[in-house]
This record gives C-alpha cells, sequence and structure tokens, in this order.
C-alpha cells in the first residue's frame, strides 16, 4: 500500500540522533503538551521530499490512515501532502472535501507545528476566500487547545491581505489562554499585523495590553521601535 511506501521512505531518511532529540524539543514527557508524541528523526525539507513525491498518488482516504499514525513525522508528511493537495485543487468542492477532511481529522493535528504548518494554507485560505468566519470563530471557542491555535494560526492569510478584524477578535476570545502556545500565537498575530499596518497594531494594544499575558504582549512588540516598545512593558502608555 502506499502508505507504507511512504512510511518507508519516511525511515529511510530518518535520523538516530534526531529521533532523540525531537522528543524533547517538543515536549513529549509525561503532562507535557504533547506527551505521549512519537518521533523517528526525519527533518521538515526530507518529509517535504518525500510528500511532493507522494502527494499526486495518494486519496484521502489513505491520507486520513497515515494522519492517524502515533509517529510525528507520518502525520506531518500527510498534511504537507494534504497543503500540496489543497494548492493544486482546481474547483470549490475539492477544496470543501479537503476542508471537512481537516477538520474531520483535528485530533491528529495535535502538535503545534502540525497546526502551523497546514492550517492557514487550507482553513485559512478556504474561509477567507468563501468570506465566512463561523468555522474559525467556533474553533476558537472550543476547550481545546489545538482547535484553538488552528483558529488563531488559520488567520494569518487574512492578516497578510490586509484584513484585521477576524484575528483581533480571536485574539480577544483568547486573550487570557492560560497556555504558552496560544499567548505566543495571539502575540505573533499581532505583531504580523504590526508589520503589515503598525497603527493598527498600536491602537490594539493601547486598548489591551495591560491585561494580556506579558508573553503575548512581547511577541507583539517585537519589531516595535525600541522606545515604544519600552512603553508597552513599563506601563507607560
Amino acid at each position: 500500500m502506499i502508505t507504507s511506501e511512504i512510511k518507508n521512505a519516511l525511515q529511510d531518511l530518518s535520523s538516530p540522533e534526531k529521533g532523540e532529540f525531537l522528543p524533547r524539543f517538543f515536549k513529549t514527557g509525561q503532562g507535557e503538551y504533547a506527551e505521549g508524541d512519537q518521533f523517528i528523526g526525519v527533518s521538515v525539507p526530507d518529509q517535504r521530499i518525500v510528500a511532493k513525491g507522494f502527494c499526486s498518488k495518494i486519496n484521502l482516504k489513505q491520507l486520513g490512515e497515515l494522519l492517524s499514525s502515533a509517529i510525528h513525522e507520518h502525520r506531518l508528511c500527510a498534511l504537507l501532502m494534504l497543503v500540496f493537495k489543497f494548492e493544486k485543487a482546481k474547483d470549490i468542492s475539492e477544496k470543501q472535501e479537503i476542508v471537512n477532511f481537516y477538520l474531520k481529522n483535528i485530533k491528529h493535528i495535535n502538535n503545534w507545528d502540525l497546526v502551523d504548518t497546514s492550517c492557514y494554507k487550507i482553513l485559512g485560505r478556504y474561509y477567507f476566500e468563501i468570506e465566512d468566519d463561523t468555522v474559525l470563530k467556533n474553533l476558537s471557542e472550543k476547550n481545546h487547545l489545538w482547535s484553538q491555535r488552528i483558529a488563531i494560526v488559520s488567520t494569518m492569510l487574512h492578516v497578510k491581505k490586509g484584513s484585521f478584524t477576524l484575528m483581533k477578535a480571536l485574539v480577544l476570545t483568547n486573550l487570557n489562554h492560560p497556555h504558552d502556545l496560544m499567548q505566543k500565537a495571539n502575540g505573533w498575530l499581532l505583531r504580523e499585523m504590526g508589520k503589515k499596518k503598525e497603527s493598527e497594531l498600536l491602537s490594539f494594544l493601547v486598548v489591551n495590553y495591560q491585561r494580556m499575558p506579558r508573553t503575548t504582549l512581547r511577541y507583539a512588540i517585537e519589531k516595535l521601535d525600541e522606545n515604544t516598545r519600552q512603553d508597552f512593558l513599563q506601563g507607560r502608555l
């Protein structure tokens, strides 16, 4: 089966050294956010090579089998292929099928790199193109870390296109989220808005910075000039 071929191709590219390092990097220990995740030690560039080689040969059912694997690299490779398929999709019905598949399999998209590599390129683009915010808003309101991160990171395309309303709303939905992966994601998207239009970031921060986590604030102001950064950090605004 093609899934076996892909797994074998990834195994051939695996490194024992990476296989030992990655579980620590991705916090797979007891009580950590990716507890129990398993790695074989394949670099992302090598996974992209495999994904490009197989993406035209695999269907969604087979991708689902790969995405349900306990091995992290299998899941990431499946998502890379899904992104390639979405980018090559020729009509809205094909895109919708991929989006529905993605939403059905969120339980397997369970680490920050899996989220960040795929969600805005699939969900973000699709819902931006059809001008529907409902699904991303619903994801942001779920009591589920990865759904919440998928929601905010999916607004990356909106921000790049100069559309900030949804992103700001989702940041406010989870502004005081207890997990640093959400605090960092919120700050990251705010920073991207600032790179696109600094006045929008400043207006948002003046109203909200005193009640946001320090991590979110530091990420958001990273690209501002030093004097402005210090004004926010010292609470002078």
